[in-house]
This record gives C-alpha cells, structure tokens and sequence, in this order.
C-alpha cells in the first residue's frame, strides 16, 4: 500500500534542478497555459467514449434484441464503475506522473469502445456487454484526479476557483460533442450503431496523443518552484508530512477519518442527487405534467447542460473574487438559487409556454453545475496536495455511486408510487440538507482561511 504498486514508468517524477529566475518568470506562464489546455481537452475526451449507450439504444435494441432493461443494466454498469474507479484511480494519482495517467486512462477506454464495435463477442448477452462497459467505466475514472493534480499544482488557492471552474466545463464541451460525432458516424454508416462508439474513440485516441505532448506532471518536475511560492499565495492545507508518512497513512488521516472531507462525500450524494435527478427526469415529467413531445424534452436536456457552462464559470469567479476564496459561501448560495428553480419548475402550471419551462430548465443546470463544480474545488482546496486526487475521488465515489443511483432508480420508485409531487419535495429537503452540510464545512473553510491570514476567526 505504501508504494500503491505504480510502475516505475508511471510514477510521479523526482524534482528537476531549480532554474535561473529570469528563466522561470519566462517559462511558468506558458507552461500553466500549456497544462491547462492539456487536461481541459484531455478531460472532454473522456466524455466522448463514456454516455454512447444511451445515445444508441433503440438501435440497439433493434439489432441485438437487448431490451430496455438490459439497456439499463449496461448504463448502470458504466457508472457505477466509474465512481469506485475515480476513487481508487486518485489514490494511484497523487502518485503517479499526470502527464502519462491522463492519456493512458483515455486511450485504454477507446480501446474499450473498440471492441464494442468492432468485437462481435463483447456484445454477445447483456452480461458480456456490461462487463466490456465495466472495464470501460473503470478507464474512465482515470480522467479527474490527474487534472485535480495538475490544478492543485499548478494554480494556486486564490485563482483556483475560476480555473476549476472553466476548466470543468470540458465535460460540457465533450457531451456536446458526442452526439455530434455519433451523428456523423450514423450519417456515414447507415446508422450502424457501431458507428456510435468507434468514431468517438478514434477521436478520443488523438486527444490522448495531444494531451500527453501538453500535459506535465508539477512545477517542481520542471526545474519550477511550488506554485504556492511562485504567486505568493499560501495553500489552505499544507502538505507537510507526506515525506514521513505512508501512502495509507495519509489516506486515513487526511481522507477517510477527515470529517470535512466527509461531509463534502454527504454533500455531493444530494448535490448528484438534485443534478441527474432533474437531468435525467425531464424528458418524461414534461410529458406527464405538461404533455410535451420528446424533442421538447431533448432541447431541455441540452439547455439544462449547456447553461451548466456558464453556471460553471460565473460560480468559480465568484468563489474567489466575491466570496474571496470562501468555497462554502458560494456553493450556499447556488443551491438556495437552484431548490427556488426547482420549485418554479414543479409548480408551474399545466398551459405554462415552453420555453418558459425550458428556461427553468436551463436555470436549474445553470446554478447545480456551480456546487457540482464546487465540491471537487473544496476537497482539493481543503486537503494536502499530496492527496487532494483522492480527497476529490472520494466526495466523487459517494456522488456516483449513491447520489446518480438514487436519482435513477430512487427517483423511479418515488414517481411510480407516490406521484411527481412527492418526488419534487425530495429534491426541495435535498437541497435544504445541501445547504446545512456546506455551512458546517464553511465553519472549517473559515478557520483555514483566518489561520492561512495569520488573523483569527470571527465569530
């Protein structure tokens, strides 16, 4: 455990000679703008090997006989894959070289998407198939914590909040382009659904190649110094002690028994819970409620994501220029702003204009992505950098595995036993217990924040 059994190749690698500082002031800004890029492709890559299931399903369903719950057991395996995988894919990160982990979880998952469509035993029967997605799943979960390293190393507490945030639009960028390719590969094959995860992956497999000539691991691997001292700009936590203490030691002290770090893991089951259970829920309650046709409910699906983009932003920029770097404040905020959304979207009445529906569609994607965004910034703001990879894997283990299950399945029950009102209620006490658990991590961001100060806290 102490080594994390990593490969010498794939290990973090050892500090370069410190460089002259007229070659640092030079070299620093463009190899941060240079990083960035990196992991912000790199990551939406990710994203256009991930979803293609449901994108293709009744193709599916036509040509190999799957029925919908099969369909559904395939999904499901992706994602539950995925969030055991960026928990235990952040443990091997914080310790392994970010330029080489990105793009080898990237590339090994196209490969993945390979053999589904060209490999005609990897969709033999639904159990074959969700296990090649499993595996899949698995790769996928390679994606965020090598881009929390880079973030945490590169970019320092104060400017974190509007770089994570732009950055995490990339995934918003990747889903836009998925079924843009799937379109194309349909187009050009007759609809062969096969189609619908080889062209992606081809896709996907150049972005691994560019990611990896763009990405480097830290400052320190560059001949640079800490980013910390670079901008003058102290980090929250520090990292002293990652020298004398084993790879287990650290997780357990600095993650698993560290009571912020779980009430983040809390927090994101019901920020999940609110984000894919409105998400994944708008085709069919504007049908029921509002008697809408499908493709109403499609242009709600891709305003609710794309307005994620700008929510996205506006709430990292937030985060460190109103809020100065007070996480919990901004993150309060933004869900107060979506349980009200919410709630106009439930009550609205039967007769309400479309696109004033879709409007509040938008709005709700627009301000859940912020806390989205946010729960990840924290775990990496609120831990050491020697384990900020694994503090975000773990708040996104409890998002995926529990918070997307109980918007999926949870979700489904409430509806088919006590109605859409019911249902709405849930998301309403979601957001409300949402709101507590950021207060009581504000309680400790705040002493952090006063200790970094060397003031005290007010109370």
């Amino acid at each position: 455990m102490a080594n994390l059994s990593i490969p010498n190749w794939l290990r973090a690698p050892e500090p370069a000679p410190r460089l002259p500082k007229e070659v640092v002031d030079k070299k620093y800004p463009s190899l941060r703008l240079q990083v960035f890029l990196g992991i912000f492709i790199g990551y939406a890559g990710f994203y256009l090997i991930r979803n293609n299931i449901s994108a293709v399903a009744p193709l599916l369903i036509e040509d190999t006989g799957i029925n919908t719950v099969g369909i559904g057991v395939i999904a499901n395996a992706v994602l539950f894959s995925y969030g055991l995988s960026k928990f235990f894919s952040a443990m091997l990160s914080d310790r392994s070289n970010a330029r080489y982990f990105l793009p080898l979880g990237l590339a090994l998952s196209a490969i993945m998407n390979l053999l589904v469509a060209f490999v005609p035993w990897a969709t033999a029967s639904v159990g074959i198939f969700a296990t090649v997605m499993f595996i899949n799943g698995w790769f996928q979960g390679m994606g965020w914590p090598p881009s929390g390293r880079v973030l945490v190393h590169w970019f320092s507490t104060s400017e974190r909040g509007w770089k994570t945030s732009l950055w995490n639009t990339a995934h918003n960028v990747g889903g836009a382009g998925l079924p843009a390719l799937i379109g194309a590969g349909l187009a050009w094959t007759g609809n062969q659904w096969q189609a619908a995860f080889w062209v992606p992956a081809v896709v996907a497999l150049v972005v691994s190649v560019i990611a990896f000539f763009l990405i480097r691991d830290t400052p320190a691997s560059m001949g640079l110094p800490p980013i910390e001292e670079y901008r003058n700009d102290p980090a929250k936590v520090s990292a002293e002690g990652g020298e004398k203490m084993s790879a287990k030691e650290l997780i357990f002290k600095h993650v698993l028994t560290n009571r912020t770090i779980v009430m983040l893991a809390v927090a994101n089951v019901f920020v999940y819970s609110l984000r894919y259970g409105v998400l994944s829920w708008i085709t069919v309650f504007l049908a029921d409620k509002h008697n809408a046709e499908i493709g109403s409910g499609l242009v709600g699906y891709a305003v609710f994501e794309l307005a994620g983009i700008l929510g996205t932003i506006i709430c990292g920029w937030m985060s460190d220029t109103i809020f100065k770097g007070y996480r919990s404040g901004a993150g309060i905020l933004f869900t107060v702003l979506t349980a009200i959304s919410i709630a106009a979207y439930w009550l609205a009445p039967v007769g309400t204009p479309m696109w004033i529906l879709i409007t509040l569609v938008g709005l709700i994607g627009g301000l859940i992505y912020g806390p989205v965004m946010l729960i990840g910034l924290q775990a990496i703001d609120l831990s050491p950098s020697n384990v900020a990879g694994t503090a975000a894997g773990f708040t996104g283990l409890f998002g995926y595995l529990l918070g997307a299950t109980l918007a999926s399945t949870g979700v489904g029950v409430i509806v088919h036993n006590f109605g859409w009102d019911a249902t709405f209620i849930c998301f309403i006490v979601f957001a409300v217990i949402t709101v507590v658990l950021f207060q009581i991590v504000g309680v400790q961001e705040k002493k952090l924040m006063a200790k970094r100060q060397n003031v005290e806290p007010t109370k």
